[in-house]
């Protein structure tokens, strides 16, 4: 069935959930990538990994884009596994709430399904359906898959998600700490309850701020305020909720990215970008945490993974 030799690569961007009152519904695609090129082989696993999480990861069939290939070739009804070589490049830094987990396994899905017979192929919405299983949720897998804001649920049918193009003029800037937050911590933080009130001030900002990313920016501080996740997460990463509520004090829309602790400006414009830029070198130059933040300036992708199929490349 797969033709060693066959050979595909594929390029996935980040993401970050949740993007301030959105919790566990909206996802943004952050143009900061990882590339992958898989290659079918005469029999075992072999490995060339490079950059973001590249010493810790298991070089065996644990690898989860190793894992996110097998779960789709079984979602085609294929059980075998063939002989594969993995070369990643990984840029998305692990356990800071950039979507690095659902970049890989959308970086297996798609490579799986790009050595898939024609008659085996599995459409979007199955591709879909089984990243997000893996993931456990779909707010990060959709964006980094279709690119832009991706509005995302779940019925009976499955996983759902419908995209939505950003408005040109919006500019993430993140601030990555060098600590990370894993997200079952995080997640463990939530009460299993929340004030009714709140509940509806994170209803009319989570629609206010759909109308502000895709038509004006300008209303973006007020769109991501957010009382459902963030309140309750900042005790697992302090350094983080001081430098975002710096940030908003000063009139900038920061937010906690997806369950932290990087932090996520989503500037209304290229001036706001490079406001923020300045007031992030202040507030680090006179912090007081001993953490090292990184601080890029990034765009939203809006095109989502891209793949490409090579000719043969090697036998044997």
């Amino acid at each position: 069935m797969f033709e060693i030799g066959q050979r595909v690569a594929v390029s996935v961007p980040g993401s970050t959930g949740n993007v301030g009152p959105g919790y566990d519904s909206l996802g943004l695609a952050l143009g900061h990538y990882d590339d992958l090129a898989v290659t079918v082989t005469g029999g075992g696993l072999a490995f060339e990994l490079h950059g973001e999480g590249s010493a810790s990861v298991p070089r065996s069939a644990e690898h989860l884009v190793v894992r996110a290939m097998r779960a789709a070739f079984r979602a085609a009804g294929v059980e075998e596994l063939p002989g594969l070589r993995l070369e990643a490049t990984n840029r998305i830094p692990h356990g800071r709430g950039m979507g690095s987990s659902a970049s890989a396994v959308v970086a297996g899905v798609l490579a799986a399904n790009a050595l898939l017979p024609a008659e085996r192929v599995l459409d979007d919405r199955r591709l879909l359906q089984v990243a997000a299983a893996m993931e456990g949720h779909p707010d990060n897998v959709a964006p980094s898959l279709y690119g832009g804001l991706v509005i995302s649920w779940t019925d009976a049918d499955g996983y759902r998600s419908a995209p939505v193009v950003v408005h040109e003029d919006v500019v993430p800037v993140v601030a990555i700490p060098d600590f990370e937050v894993p997200t079952r911590l995080a997640r463990s933080l939530l009460p299993a309850t929340v004030p009714h009130h709140d509940a509806a001030v994170n209803a009319g900002r989570t629609a206010l701020l759909v109308e502000a990313l895709t038509r004006r920016p300008g209303l973006l501080l007020p769109a991501t305020e957010d009382r459902l996740h963030q309140p309750y997460r900042a005790s697992a990463m302090p350094p983080s909720a001081r430098l975002m509520t710096a940030l908003r004090e000063r009139g900038l829309p920061a937010m906690i990215s997806g369950a932290g602790p990087t932090v996520l400006v989503l500037a209304a414009d290229r001036h706001q970008a490079e406001q923020t830029e300045q007031v992030l070198a202040e507030l680090v130059a006179r912090g007081t945490d001993s953490v090292a933040w990184r601080v890029l300036r990034l765009r939203v992708d809006g095109q989502g993974a891209k793949l490409e199929r090579h000719p043969q490349q090697i036998q044997g």
